[in-house]
C-alpha cells in the first residue's frame, strides 16, 4: 500500500509538471505565433502584460517584454495564493508561471503577416487548450484564477463579473491602439479561448443523474465512496413492464465524475436506468473538488 501511494504522488507530480509545461508552450505560441502578429490581447493577466507591453513601446525610453511583465504581474497574486489558498496550490501556480515566462521569452514572434482572424481564432484555440487542461490537471495558470478562487471563498460568489470588467478594459485599450476592428478580433479571442476552455475542463459543469434500479444499495455505497456524493432515494417505485419494485435515486455530480458513476452503475446493477442532464446552477451544500 506504501508503494502503491507512493507510485500515485510521484504520477500526480509528473501529470502536473507536464501540464504546467504544456500551458506554457501553448500560451507561448498563441502569443508569440498569432496575437503580436495580429496585433491583438489576450484575457487576464496575458492581456495586461501585452497591454502595458505596447504603452512601453511607444511612450517609455525602454519596451518592457510581455514574458517579464507576465512573471512580474503574478507575484503580488503569488504571494496571495499562498496566503490565502493553500502551499501546495501556489507551489504548482510558480512552476506554471515561471516555465510559462521562459518559454514565452525562447520562442520568438513571427515576422510574417497573418490573417487577423486566423490569428484569433487559434490563438484562443491553442492558449484555451493549454488552460483548460492545466486547469484538468488540477493546477492553476496564475493571474485571474487567483482572484477568483480568493474571491470565491470570502464572499461565496463567483468572480465573473471582475473578469469581464479587466477584459473589457483590455478589449478597449485595443481598440485605442490598434483601431477598434483589433479589439473586435481581441474580443472574439478571448470568447474563443473561454469556450476551449469549457470544453476542456469540466469540473465546474454540474450534471444530475437519475437512476432506477434494483439494486440501491451497491450503487449508493459505490458513489459515496467513490466521490461521496449526497444521493436522494424515492422508494416504492414500480416498472410498468416489468411491475417489478424499483427505487429511483437521484444525485448531482461534475462532469468529470461521469465515467465513475457509469462503472458503478454498470457493476452494481447491469440492468438499471440511468439519465443524465445539465444542471444549470446548484444551491445548497455541494461538495467541490479540494484544493491543495
Amino acid at each position: 500500500m506504501d508503494q502503491l501511494d507512493a507510485f500515485n504522488r510521484r504520477y500526480n507530480l509528473l501529470s502536473k509538471i507536464s501540464a504546467s509545461f504544456f500551458y506554457s508552450l501553448a500560451v507561448a505560441v498563441a502569443l508569440n505565433f498569432f496575437w503580436t502578429p495580429g496585433h491583438m490581447y489576450s484575457s487576464g493577466i496575458t492581456g495586461f502584460a501585452q497591454l502595458i507591453n505596447t504603452m512601453s513601446e511607444r511612450f517609455l525610453p525602454v519596451t518592457l517584454s510581455t514574458s517579464a511583465l507576465y512573471f512580474v504581474l503574478n507575484l503580488p497574486l503569488l504571494l496571495l495564493a499562498w496566503i490565502k489558498i493553500g502551499h501546495k496550490f501556489t507551489f504548482f501556480t510558480i512552476i506554471t508561471v515561471i516555465l510559462g515566462s521562459i518559454i514565452m521569452r525562447l520562442v520568438q514572434p513571427l515576422n510574417m503577416h497573418i490573417d487577423p482572424l486566423v490569428c484569433a481564432i487559434f490563438g484562443g484555440m491553442i492558449n484555451g487548450l493549454g488552460t483548460g487542461f492545466a486547469l484538468k490537471n488540477g493546477i492553476s495558470t496564475g493571474g485571474l484564477d487567483i482572484i477568483g478562487i480568493v474571491i470565491q471563498r470570502k464572499t461565496g460568489t463567483s468572480y465573473g463579473k471582475i473578469s469581464i470588467l479587466i477584459n473589457l478594459i483590455i478589449i478597449a485599450a485595443a481598440g485605442f491602439a490598434f483601431g477598434w476592428t483589433r479589439a473586435l478580433y481581441s474580443a472574439l479571442t478571448i470568447f474563443i479561448n473561454g469556450r476551449v476552455i469549457d470544453a476542456v475542463y469540466t469540473q465546474h459543469q454540474k450534471l444530475q443523474v437519475t437512476i432506477v434500479t434494483e439494486q440501491p444499495h451497491a450503487i449508493i455505497d459505490g458513489i459515496q465512496e467513490k466521490m461521496h456524493r449526497g444521493i436522494t432515494i424515492f422508494h416504492d417505485v414500480e416498472g410498468a413492464y416489468s411491475h417489478n419494485e424499483k427505487k429511483v435515486l437521484i444525485t448531482v455530480i461534475d462532469r468529470y465524475d461521469m465515467y465513475d458513476i457509469l462503472h458503478i452503475v454498470k457493476k452494481s446493477d447491469p440492468y438499471a436506468f440511468m439519465s443524465v442532464t445539465e444542471v444549470e446552477r446548484v444551491y445548497g451544500s455541494f461538495k467541490e473538488q479540494e484544493i491543495v
